[in-house]
C-alpha cells in the first residue's frame, strides 16, 4: 500500500507510485544492512521514546542520518499502530521544534511508508550547520550510538571548529551589527513570516532576537566575540556591506535568444539575497511565457511554480566562498542555471534515488520561515514534478563543483537567422551568410552599396555624417539609410550606444569575425 499525495496530477500518479516502490527497495536494503553511523532503528507502537531526539540531535551534530520508527534494533519490521500515527507525528514536529527540547530547534520531515503491511515513519535528519543540544546536552555520533560529550571540552570545541570550516556560513564578523543591516528589510521579512505561519514567534520579537533565533547573530567561540553571520550579512545586509565581505558576490541573469554571442537582456545582481530572489523571478516573468494550467479545477502558475524553486536554489545551495558568480541563462527553449557547490556527489541526480544535502542550512531554513523555499527535497520533486508538463522534458539538475539545473520550456518564438558573418581579405570584403548572394540585398555587385560601408568602417566607427561623406553622399538617406537598416538588422553592423540609438555621439561600427 502506498499513500499518493492529494497534490500529485493523476497522470503522474504512476510516476509517484515507481518513485516510491524504489524508494521502498532502498529502505528494505538499508535495514537489512542494519544500524550504523547514518541509519537508527526505533520500536515504537503507541509513542515516540525519549532517546528519538537524542539520535536526531546526534545525527545533526555529524554528517545526518535516517531513523526508521517502527523496525527493531535487530531489524524487525514491527509497525506502529495506525491510530496513533497522526499523534506520534504531532509529538515529534512539537518537539523537533520546541527550543527547551532541541536547541536551536530543527525542522524535519517525516514520511509514512508500508512495509510488509505494516506502518512505519521515516524521518530524514540533514547534518546541520549548527552544534545542536538536546535537552540541554550535547550529542555526538559513533558508528551506532549517540555520546553525549557535553563535558567532553577537547571534543566540543572540535565540533564547533568543524561546523565552521564546513559551512563557511556561519562565519562571525564581529565589527558587524545591527546598524549595518537594514531595518526596513528586517521588518518585511517578519511580515512575510507572519504571513506565511500566523501567529510567527519573529512578530514578537525585537531585530537582535530575531538575529539570534534564525542564528544570523552568533558568537564565535573561538574568540568569545559576537556578530552577524555570513548568512545574516547575506540576507539582510546593506549592499556597501554585502560587498566589503564577498566582493566578488554577484549573481548574474542573462537572455540570449536572438544575439548568441553576447546577450539580449542581462541584469547584473549584487545585493541581499531577498531582494535578489525578486530580481530572479522578474527577470524569468519578463521573458519566459506562462502557459494556462489547470491541476483539478485550480488554475496555477506552471513557470512561478518551477522558478521559485530554481531561484530559491540559486541563493541557497551555494558556495558563497567561491568566486564563481550564479549565472541564469535563458536560451532558446531552455533555463541554464550554474553556481559553486561542495559537492556530495557527481553526476545527474534522480529523483527516487537523490538524497538532499543542505549547503547552507541557516539561510535555507530562513527562506522557508518566510515562504520562500520547501522543505528540503521537496522542492526539487516539485520542479521535477512540473518541470516535465511545462517543457516536455524532465529538468537536469547535475551534481559538481559547478551545480547545474537545465529546465526546458514552451518555445514559440520565431527567431530571425543568425547575424550576417563579415570575412576581411586583404583583396575584398565580402559579406557571408544567408543574406548573400547576387540577389541577397538591396543592391548587389561587386561594389554594392552593402560592402562599401564595410569598407568605409573597417578602419573604425563613424558617425552618420562622417559615414555619409566617406560614401560621397549627403546624408543618410534613400538606398544607403535601406542598406544601413538591413545590415543592423542582420547584425553585419552595430551601434557603439546601443542603448541610445538617437544619441548625437552615436557612430556605426562593424560587428565582424575575422578569419
Amino acid at each position: 500500500m502506498i499513500f499518493i499525495e492529494e497534490s500529485i496530477p493523476k497522470s503522474y500518479q504512476g510516476l509517484y507510485i515507481e518513485n516510491m516502490m524504489s524508494s521502498i527497495e532502498k529502505i528494505l536494503q538499508q535495514i537489512k544492512q542494519g544500524e550504523g553511523l547514518e541509519l537508527e532503528f526505533k520500536e515504537a507502537e503507541n509513542r515516540l521514546n525519549r532517546d528519538i531526539f537524542e539520535t536526531a540531535c546526534a545525527f545533526m551534530n555529524r554528517i545526518g542520518g535516517t531513523i526508521l520508527v517502527g523496525v527493531s534494533d535487530k531489524g524487525e519490521i514491527k509497525g506502529i499502530s495506525l491510530q496513533h500515527a497522526a499523534q506520534m507525528k504531532k509529538d515529534f514536529v512539537t518537539a523537533i521544534n520546541n527550543p527547551q527540547k532541541i536547541s536551536p530547534p530543527a525542522y524535519l520531515s517525516i514520511d509514512e511508508i508500508m512495509l510488509e503491511n505494516k506502518l512505519i515513519l521515516r524521518i530524514y535528519v540533514p547534518e546541520s550547520s549548527q552544534v545542536h543540544r538536546c535537552s540541554g546536552r550535547i550529542y555526538d555520533r559513533n558508528e551506532d550510538s549517540d555520546l553525549d560529550i557535553t563535558d567532553h571540552t577537547n571534543r566540543v570545541a572540535t565540533l564547533y571548529q568543524r561546523k565552521q570550516a564546513i559551512f563557511s556560513e556561519n562565519k562571525v564578523y564581529p565589527f558587524a551589527g545591527l546598524k549595518d543591516l537594514r531595518a526596513d528589510l528586517i521588518e518585511k521579512c517578519r511580515k512575510m513570516a507572519g504571513l506565511w505561519v500566523p501567529g510567527h514567534p519573529w512578530q514578537q520579537m525585537n531585530d537582535l532576537e530575531l538575529l539570534q533565533s534564525a542564528q544570523l547573530y552568533c558568537i564565535d567561540h573561538e574568540t568569545g566575540k559576537g556578530g552577524v553571520t555570513l548568512a545574516g550579512i547575506l540576507l539582510l545586509g546593506q549592499d556597501n556591506l554585502i560587498l566589503s565581505v564577498l566582493p566578488f558576490h554577484k549573481t548574474d541573469l542573462i537572455l540570449r535568444r536572438i544575439d548568441l554571442d553576447r546577450y539580449d537582456d542581462r541584469d547584473i545582481v549584487t545585493t541581499n539575497l531577498i531582494d535578489s530572489y525578486d530580481r530572479i523571478m522578474a527577470f524569468v516573468s519578463k521573458h519566459l511565457s506562462d502557459p494556462f494550467y489547470l491541476e483539478g479545477t485550480n488554475r496555477m502558475s506552471l513557470r512561478d511554480t518551477i522558478f521559485r524553486e530554481v531561484a530559491s536554489n540559486i541563493l541557497i545551495h551555494r558556495e558563497y566562498m567561491n568566486a564563481f558568480p550564479a549565472k541564469l541563462i535563458i536560451e532558446r527553449g531552455q533555463v541554464k542555471t550554474e553556481n559553486a557547490s561542495k559537492p556530495h556527489g557527481f553526476g545527474v541526480l534522480q529523483p527516487e534515488t537523490f538524497t538532499p544535502f543542505p549547503k547552507n542550512p541557516v539561510i535555507a531554513k530562513f527562506f522557508r520561515q518566510i515562504g520562500r523555499a520547501d522543505e528540503l527535497g521537496s522542492g526539487m520533486r516539485k520542479m521535477m514534478r512540473y518541470g516535465k508538463v511545462y517543457g516536455g522534458v524532465d529538468p537536469e539538475l547535475v551534481e559538481d563543483d559547478i551545480f547545474k539545473i537545465i529546465v526546458r520550456y514552451p518555445d514559440t518564438m520565431n527567431y530571425p537567422e543568425r547575424p550576417a558573418i563579415v570575412k576581411i581579405t586583404d583583396q575584398a570584403q565580402i559579406i557571408k551568410g544567408p543574406e548573400s548572394g547576387p540577389e541577397s540585398g538591396p543592391e548587389s555587385g561587386p561594389q554594392s552599396i552593402a560592402q562599401r560601408i564595410v569598407v568605409a568602417l573597417k578602419n573604425g566607427p563613424l558617425s552618420r555624417s562622417q559615414l555619409a561623406s566617406v560614401l560621397g553622399h549627403k546624408s543618410i538617406s534613400g538606398k544607403l539609410k535601406l542598406n544601413i537598416k538591413q545590415m543592423l538588422e542582420k547584425g553585419v553592423i552595430e551601434y557603439t550606444i546601443p542603448d541610445k540609438p538617437n544619441s548625437r555621439l552615436q557612430k556605426y561600427r562593424l560587428r565582424i569575425i575575422q578569419f
